[in-house]
C-alpha cells in the first residue's frame, strides 16, 4: 500500500486529487495539508511515502516545505504539483530535495502512475518541461570544485552515464549511446549514486551541472535524437 499527504491550498484541488488517487485500491490517501506548516506537521505524524506538494502556497510555499520535510521525514519522496510549464520555483522545488514534478493539468492516470514510480525509489520529470529543467539548471548553477572532486570516486563509465543522464537522455537513450544492455546502464546508475551518496536521478542531474561536469548550453536540445528515441521523461531508476 502506497500512502500519499496530499498539499495545496485549494480545497477543490485537494479534492480532486483525493478522488483520483483513492480510484487506485493501492493508495491510500493519509492526509491533507493546506499549506506548508501544516504539510511538515502531518508528514512528522503520518510519515507518508509520497507527498503531493503545491508550488504556490501562502505562509510557507512549497520550496521551503520541502527542504524541511527533506530533513524531517528524509522517507517521504516529495512530488511537485505546478500549474505552469515555466514556472520559476520548479528548479528550487529539485534543489530543495523534491524527486519530481508534474504539471496539474496531467492526466489521472499519469498520476497515479507518478505516484507510484516516486513510491518506488525513482525520479519523475513531466515530459513537456523537462528539457526546460535542464536547461535553467545548466544557467542556474555554477561549477563547484568541492562537488567537482566527489567525481573522482566514479569509473570512466560511470562519469559517462552521469554526462548522459544530466543531458536528459533516458536509461533506453544511454544504452543505445554507450551500446550496452539496458540493465547495465540501471547498474551504472545505481553505483554511481552511491558513490556520490545521492537518492535519484533528479539529484544525479544537479550534481552534474554543480561539478561543471556539463556547462550551460551543453544540454541536448529535444529535437536531438542520438542513437535512439527522445526521452518521454517517464520515471527512470
Amino acid at each position: 500500500m502506497t500512502t500519499v499527504l496530499i498539499v495545496d491550498d485549494d480545497d477543490l484541488m485537494r479534492a480532486g486529487l483525493r478522488a483520483v488517487l483513492s480510484s487506485d485500491d493501492s493508495i491510500t490517501v493519509v492526509g491533507e495539508a493546506a499549506d506548508g506548516h501544516e504539510a511538515v506537521a502531518l508528514a512528522r505524524e503520518f510519515a507518508p511515502q509520497v507527498v503531493l506538494m503545491d508550488v504556490r502556497m501562502p505562509h510557507r510555499d512549497g520550496i521551503a516545505a520541502t527542504a524541511e520535510l527533506s530533513e524531517a521525514v528524509p522517507a517521504a519522496r516529495v512530488l511537485m504539483l505546478t500549474t505552469f510549464e515555466d514556472d520559476d520555483y520548479v528548479f528550487g522545488a529539485l534543489a530543495a530535495g523534491a524527486s519530481g514534478f508534474m504539471l496539474k493539468r496531467t492526466r489521472p492516470e499519469r498520476l497515479i502512475e507518478a505516484v507510484h514510480t516516486i513510491a518506488a525509489g525513482e525520479s519523475l520529470l513531466s515530459p513537456s518541461v523537462t528539457r526546460t529543467v535542464i536547461n535553467r539548471m545548466a544557467a542556474a548553477v555554477p561549477p563547484d570544485p568541492a562537488v567537482a572532486r566527489r567525481l573522482r570516486t566514479l569509473t570512466a563509465r560511470e562519469r559517462d552515464v552521469l554526462e548522459l543522464v544530466a543531458r536528459g537522455l533516458s536509461n533506453a537513450e544511454i544504452a543505445a549511446s554507450l551500446f550496452v544492455e539496458e540493465s547495465t546502464v540501471k547498474t551504472h546508475m545505481k553505483r554511481l549514486l552511491g558513490k556520490l551518496g545521492l537518492r535519484d536521478r533528479v539529484q544525479a542531474v544537479i550534481v552534474a551541472y554543480e561539478s561543471g561536469l556539463l556547462r550551460p548550453g551543453t544540454a541536448r536540445p529535444a529535437s536531438s535524437t542520438g542513437r535512439g528515441r527522445p526521452s518521454r521523461g517517464t520515471g527512470e531508476a
